[in-house]
């Protein structure tokens, strides 16, 4: 069976580590009372990272758009195929919604976006209250159905793994090619 490249395969896991960061970093901020020091950096480090996973994202699809990804066991159902490849786009458009959506939460609350404190980013809309509430409900809502279906193609790789053992998750893991074992 064919393997993702290296590329896609490095971008798959660093970009998948910084959504788990910057998703648990998103709930441990929000849950810090008050406006104290510790809340202040981890609300620049959640938007570094997620500009950070924007970019990344960028790169990764670019990528994936220029080099097709391997093609699926014939042995896998159709709907299945349909299935993964549905996801696929679905977690795309989510990692760059998710991002871009609380990059203009951020925008419309009046608080611009600096890059590691040192890139500040267009500021595309100047601060607008009605609009805050709205990105804000726009960006949790989008990370819970980001996790929500992250939860879905991790569930799925362990299915093809310990179930089906197709090879299908081998080919998003580091590490040299190992061929699908033969079921019992």
């Amino acid at each position: 069976m064919h393997r993702y490249t290296t590329t896609a395969i490095v971008l798959h896991w660093l970009i998948a580590l910084l959504i788990v960061a910057t998703f648990t970093l998103g709930l441990v901020m929000t849950d810090i009372p008050g406006l104290t020091p510790t809340k202040l950096k981890y609300f620049s480090w959640h938007k570094w990272a997620g500009v950070t996973v924007l970019g990344l994202a960028a790169l990764r699809l670019l990528w994936r758009l220029l080099r097709h990804p391997p093609a699926y066991a014939d042995e896998m159902p159709a709907w299945q195929r349909g299935a993964a490849h549905g996801l696929h786009w679905l977690l795309y458009l989510l990692m760059f919604g998710v991002p871009l959506s609380g990059y203009f939460y951020s925008l419309a609350a009046g608080v611009p976006v600096v890059y590691f404190g040192i890139l500040e980013l267009p500021v595309l809309i100047g601060a607008d209250p009605a609009l805050k509430t709205v990105l804000k409900d726009v960006h949790y809502w989008l990370n819970m159905l980001l996790a929500l279906l992250v939860g879905l193609h991790v569930a799925a790789a362990f299915k093809h793994l310990l179930v089906d053992r197709d090879g299908v998750m081998a080919r998003m893991l580091p590490g040299p090619a190992t061929p699908p074992k033969e079921s019992p």
